[in-house]
């Protein structure tokens, strides 16, 4: 005869997976009441235009942020951009201000929270493009990229501050302007933060496709090369000319082998533009490489090699410059990113009943979490916010409404259980 607790083992490994989760069942209540308001204030904040080179859409939008994070008991304070602006050719004359906010608790761990408030998309664009709900899905302009996170963040302390709990010592939010050109204005103080505190969370959309956080992302740089020349009649006499584009062309030429896939280096000519006229020898021309590395120290080796293979020129009396803008740093994994990201997987598995991945293989764009993690081997992790789809593109951006409670749930819980030393 089989015994019961033989009978009970067979019984457990035949229940669902989810049957066994275990909620935490007053913070469970709170992110349920917290759905709807969360949906509301992404409405409020899809429905302000804020690319990264509107400052009047990011003063209104960082004044909404700030309202709400003092209404939850924040110290709430704007940083303006200062002398440490790290600037590239894109930087606008005066980037989006900062929203920085602290909630100082009774306990000693202390927590940042990082979203960001600028989109890609341009003044005009949301009249055809307003927030809607359909079925599962919530639409609109920067919806996934990242006004979720932003709102993710809010909700998120309302939960806590509904559930009193103040055991951490102490949380800082951080919400920037200026995310999608590079973070010109606040890499610094991202990175100040993140070696300030013993975890960062980043509040980038997950994937719609799959529940999963990122601990490494790839570096991201940029190489402009100009060369200068000297104009003339190409039928006339294109001998007194000095052709700068054939000089560009062999510029390229000599650099495209750059990238090194056993380091994971890739260096890519994208752009390049030269002339002004059919029968004019070109006097300038310019071109423009992406560049994406796995290591900090990837950045130093690349820049004097290009420095180096310039000096090696086609046409005399050309004159060939280039610039090395380091975008944005890679996102590593530490031993400290791989805890916390285990102890998220199983606490998503235990309460929820639902599997969450992560990888240490680098994937897809930059990230503020990179700068949050330039000068710490503490935690920092990515993809803490809703599941989303089609950031950058038009009329197909959205996030995915059944994950607005599990993630809200997984970002609380972690708050509290590393506020409590777990």
């Amino acid at each position: 005869m089989k015994s019961f607790s033989h009978h009970l083992f067979i019984a457990v490994l035949a229940t669902p997976l989810l049957a066994l989760a275990a909620p935490d069942a007053a913070v469970m209540s709170m992110v349920q009441k917290e759905k709807a308001p969360y949906l509301e204030t992404l409405k409020s904040l899809v429905s302000i235009e804020s690319g990264s080179g509107d400052r009047e859409g990011l003063d209104k939008i960082s004044s909404l942020i700030a309202d709400k994070l003092k209404d939850l008991g924040g110290q709430v304070a704007f940083i303006e951009p200062g002398a440490d602006l790290y600037k590239m050719f894109d930087t606008p004359a005066k980037p989006g201000r900062m929203v920085h906010a602290q909630f100082v608790g009774t306990g000693t761990k202390k927590i940042l929270l990082i979203a960001h408030m600028d989109t890609v998309y341009l003044r005009g664009m949301l009249a055809a493009q307003p927030f809607r709900v359909d079925g599962n899905r919530a639409y609109g302009l920067a919806v996934s990229d990242d006004k979720q996170g932003i709102a993710m963040i809010l909700h998120t302390l309302a939960v806590l501050k509904a559930n009193n709990f103040k055991d951490y010592g102490l949380v800082t939010v951080l919400i920037n302007g200026d995310e999608e050109i590079s973070s010109p204005a606040s890499r610094t103080m991202l990175s100040k933060l993140g070696a300030e505190h013993d975890v960062t969370f980043s509040c980038e959309a997950s994937l719609a496709a799959s529940d999963r956080i990122s601990l490494v992302t790839a570096g991201i740089g940029a190489v402009t090369l100009s060369v200068t020349g000297r104009a003339s009649h190409a039928g006339g006499a294109p001998e007194q000319g000095r052709n700068a584009l054939y000089e560009l062309s062999h510029q390229i030429l000599q650099m495209r082998d750059l990238s090194d896939p056993s380091s994971g280096v890739k260096f890519n000519w994208t752009i390049a533009q030269a002339g002004t006229n059919r029968n004019v020898i070109p006097a300038k021309a310019s071109a423009a490489a992406d560049v994406r590395v796995l290591s900090v120290a990837d950045f130093d080796g690349i820049e004097p090699k290009v420095a180096s293979r310039i000096t090696n020129k086609l046409i005399p009396d050309t004159k060939v410059e280039f610039n090395f803008e380091r975008r944005r740093p890679p996102l590593q994994a530490s031993p400290a990113a791989m805890v916390v990201a285990n102890y998220a997987k199983k606490l998503y598995l235990d309460d929820l009943g639902l599997e969450l991945s992560f990888s240490t293989q680098a994937e897809g764009g930059g990230t503020d979490a990179a700068f949050a993690a330039l000068k710490t081997q503490n935690a920092v992790l990515e993809r803490f916010g809703a599941r989303g789809f089609g950031a950058h593109s038009n009329d197909a951006e959205y996030i995915l409404i059944d994950s607005i409670e599990p993630r809200m749930y997984l970002l609380t819980k972690m708050i509290m259980q590393i506020a409590k030393g777990k």
